[in-house]
């Protein structure tokens, strides 16, 4: 008699009980009677959830593979703990590094049982059989049960915090919860000590002065570091859901200091911080009164007919739906773009793209779209459980379990620093890039009246992503390659959306990537065929940057000796009031 399971049999039955036990969950919570029968309230609430409840099932094969891991992986965790042996299954995996989990036979099994089921579900996911998108959603959702489940998350399994309260008689217990106490005030899990950075003092110091201002941004100017300038004046266009200020951090690691440097005369747009006054505004309005406004303004204070403009995640997005709307108008006011870790293609999106389907953009349309705040700490909470890990958990550990506090560091500073987005503008984003991909089909789009054809945007082009974001793929960098006409330049560095963006050559880190073989304006299809043929080079992109841009700056001419101009007088010194705004 044949004793093997039935692996199909098995996978029937599993992927039964998996949708029974996901129907329990969601009738737990009130959700099962059909959508059209509730609320509107509750069907907004619950149906991003019951309209995206896919019947699970499941590879035999696969389950049965998984099984026999797990059976291999048990016995091999129970001979580990048996010898008092360093347990293979947490080698590695820093939550667990310190010894007192392998001192500790109780918290070292605790471990090791956590990365098993977190492993075997893992497994689980890899047998679904389903479309891309479902496994990915699964696929993140287990990621951050298993983040937020693991042991060393819990005082009374945490061998390392324990083994702190001990030594320091409790001391350690009393300042976690005074650190709770403070970050349940301040409204999100500390990351860096806050108190030691002030905007304007130690971080965005690079002196300037505010030229001009609306109720959408301040048009910073800074003051030259060089006798004489390029002719055609730059200027950034940061993202909107983000302070200007990643872009000016410390003297030695600011990209603007280094434009600056290189005698560029340089503008940044630093963008409001929305408050209630805002809550009606849309994607035209930061287009029309923000990018191009911002443009005119350069041009008029430099005297300059053409300018080089540079756009910086989502702000790379509004920059060139900006040049967009100017070209429909027959004006080519840039005369070079430079795009950093931008989409203006939507087709790779990443892991974002588990958010975003019909249901989840409408009922942002209908939350907000009228009229309304995205709050700061929504967005800035979503991008941290992209990497719960590091960003999430690690800080809860350490602050609260601990009672650390955690030690300055400029670029958490700013990550914290939260801004709000106005409704209609958030939900206009989302369903016509992230969801419809609309910007990249000629004339599918009417932005400020006109016509959207990024066909037009023929200026050379220096495109940056890089290899490690989880922001803005480097897939989704690259594609900007396949639709813009101009002449390009593509480059990869390495890292992620922020460290690869600011990478001083001083500090000579990291690398990055070109391709000198492809003949001339070549771009291949994927970036993974453009990276077959390309070359590594040690150190930073800005170098190779700073050299394509200096083609398209102009002739040199005297340095300004005062900011602004006879219309655009200074008001007040940078960084400017805006930036300080809180969320």
């Amino acid at each position: 008699m044949n004793s093997e399971p039935n692996w199909a049999h098995a996978a029937q039955q599993l992927q039964e009980t998996f949708n029974e036990s996901l129907r329990q969950a969601f009738s737990a919570i009130g959700a099962p009677a059909p959508v059209r029968e509730m609320s509107g309230a509750a069907q907004h609430a619950l149906a991003p959830f019951t309209n995206a409840l896919p019947e699970m099932r499941f590879d035999a094969g696969k389950l049965q593979a998984l099984q026999q891991r797990c059976i291999e992986d048990l016995s091999a965790m129970w001979n580990q703990c048996l010898q008092a042996a360093p347990d293979t299954l947490i080698h590695g995996d820093r939550r667990f590094s310190a010894e007192a989990w392998n001192a500790n036979p109780l918290a070292k099994f605790s471990a090791a049982a956590y990365m098993l089921n977190t492993r075997m579900l893992m497994g689980l996911v890899d047998a679904v059989e389903g479309d891309a998108k479902t496994r990915a959603r699964l696929r993140f959702g287990v990621e951050q049960w298993a983040a937020a489940s693991a042991p060393s998350n819990f005082l009374a399994l945490n061998a390392e915090a324990l083994q702190k309260a001990i030594a320091t008689q409790g001391e350690s217990i009393g300042k976690g919860l005074q650190n709770l106490m403070h970050d349940m005030r301040q409204g999100h899990v500390s990351m860096t000590d806050e108190s030691v950075f002030e905007v304007g003092k130690n971080v965005a110091t690079t002196e300037g002065a505010v030229v001009f201002e609306n109720e959408f941004f301040q048009l910073l100017e800074y003051k030259p570091l060089t006798a004489k300038v390029h002719e055609k004046p730059f200027l950034f266009v940061p993202p909107c859901i983000n302070k200007y200020y990643i872009l000016d951090l410390q003297p030695e690691n600011s990209l603007i200091r280094h434009v600056v440097s290189e005698g560029h005369r340089t503008f940044v747009i630093s963008w409001r911080n929305p408050d209630a006054s805002m809550s009606t505004k849309t994607w035209d309005d930061y287009i029309e009164h923000a990018a191009i406004k911002a443009i005119e303004v350069v041009q008029d204070i430099s005297g300059a007919k053409t300018i080089n403009a540079l756009g910086f995640c989502v702000g790379g997005t509004i920059l060139g739906t900006a040049l967009a709307v100017l070209a429909a108008r027959g004006e080519k006011p840039v005369s070079s773009l430079t795009l950093l870790t931008s989409m203006l293609d939507f087709s790779d999106t990443g892991i974002l793209d588990i958010f975003i389907d019909e249901t989840s953009v409408k009922y942002r349309e209908d939350e907000m779209g009228k009229g309304g705040l995205l709050k700061g700490q929504e967005l800035a909470s979503t991008f941290s459980f992209l990497r719960p890990n590091e960003l999430v958990w690690n800080y809860v550990v350490g602050n609260y379990l601990k009672g650390e506090t955690p030690p300055p560091f400029d670029l958490l500073y700013w990550n914290s620093d939260s801004t709000n987005l106005p409704g209609p503008f958030y939900a206009w984003y989302l369903r016509n890039t992230y969801f419809e991909n609309r910007l990249v089909q000629p004339g599918k789009l009417t932005v400020c009246g006109e016509k959207i054809d990024l066909g037009r945007l023929d200026m050379p082009t220096y495109i940056y992503g890089s290899r490690e974001d989880h922001i803005v793929p480097i897939g989704g960098a690259y594609a900007s390659t396949q639709r813009l006409p101009g002449k390009k330049r593509f480059v990869m560095g390495a890292s992620g959306h922020i460290a690869g963006v600011i990478n001083p050559p001083a500090k000579k880190k990291r690398s990055y990537w070109t391709n000198e073989k492809l003949p001339a304006n070549t771009f291949p299809a994927s970036h993974a065929q453009w990276l077959d043929s390309a070359t590594e080079h040690p150190g930073s992109w800005w170098t190779d940057w700073s050299a394509w841009l200096k083609k398209h700056a102009g002739k040199q001419v005297a340095a300004p000796r005062a900011y602004g101009s006879r219309t655009h007088k200074a008001i007040e010194a940078a960084p400017g009031r805006y930036v300080k705004a809180k969320a």
